[in-house]
Order: structure tokens, then sequence, then C-alpha cells
């Protein structure tokens, strides 16, 4: 059965396919800000936040979107205050954690897999012998 829900943009009702709630149309308008922003970007680098948002009608908000989703990054020497590591609070460029963060959250999961692993390993160990079957095979 399809997932049907609204969309969180203009709220119409839509197929839910998976990754953000919202329709097509929302998805291919964000598609086109972002291509706005990348060729605006490409023909004045190292142009402000305030400045792309206001040239372009796109909000500040959803520039920082796609620095968080690491389509863009902050490029220049200056201090960054616009985008801080969700772990560390440390500047960042793009994304939403650090280098160090990264590899430390990255480390972190490993583990949990690798016991979730030998967990499920034991598991099935231990459930051999155990199962079902029918009580009457006449019936």
């Amino acid at each position: 059965m399809p997932d049907v829900r609204n969309c969180r943009k203009c709220g119409k009702i839509f197929n839910y396919i998976g990754g953000m709630p919202i329709c097509p149309v929302c998805k291919d308008k964000e598609e086109e800000d972002f291509k706005k922003v990348k060729e605006y970007l490409y023909q004045n680098p190292g142009a402000t936040m305030s400045e792309v948002s206001q040239v372009l009608d796109v909000s500040v908000e959803r520039i920082k979107a796609y620095l968080k989703d690491g389509r863009l990054e902050i490029v220049g020497d200056e201090a960054n205050i616009i985008l801080e590591c969700e772990a560390c609070g440390k500047s960042i460029k793009t994304g939403r954690f650090c280098n160090e963060c990264q590899k430390n959250l990255s480390k972190e999961f490993r583990n949990v897999a690798g016991d979730m692993g030998s967990s499920f390993a034991q598991a099935e160990s231990t459930k051999k012998g155990i199962g079902m079957r029918y009580l009457n095979k006449n019936e």
C-alpha cells in the first residue's frame, strides 16, 4: 500500500517514496534553487550568504541547509560563525560535524555494528534446534 503524506512545504498530498517528505514539485523547486546558488557562487566566488540570499531570493535557512547537507562549503580563512559542529561546537565549513567528531562517530558506529553482529551470531547459535513444526502432519 502506498505511503501518502502531505508535503511539508505546500501541504499538497503526494505519494511518499522516501527522503525528505516534500512533494515532487517542491523538490524540483528546491533543486532549481540549489542550481541557481551553485551557479551564482561559481560566477561570484567568495559571495556572502546574505548577498546570495538577496540576489537570488533564496532564504538564508535554505542556504544553511545546503551547507549542512555538504552540498556547499564556506571558503576563506575568516572566522566562521555560521556553522558549528553539532557534537563539539567547533566552527566548520560544511556538513554537520567536524572531521574529528566524524571519525569518532564512525568508530563508534563500527564498534556498535560489530557488537550487534557478534550478538546476532551468538543468538543464532543458541537457538539451534529451536523452531516450528506441524504437530499433526495428517491434517
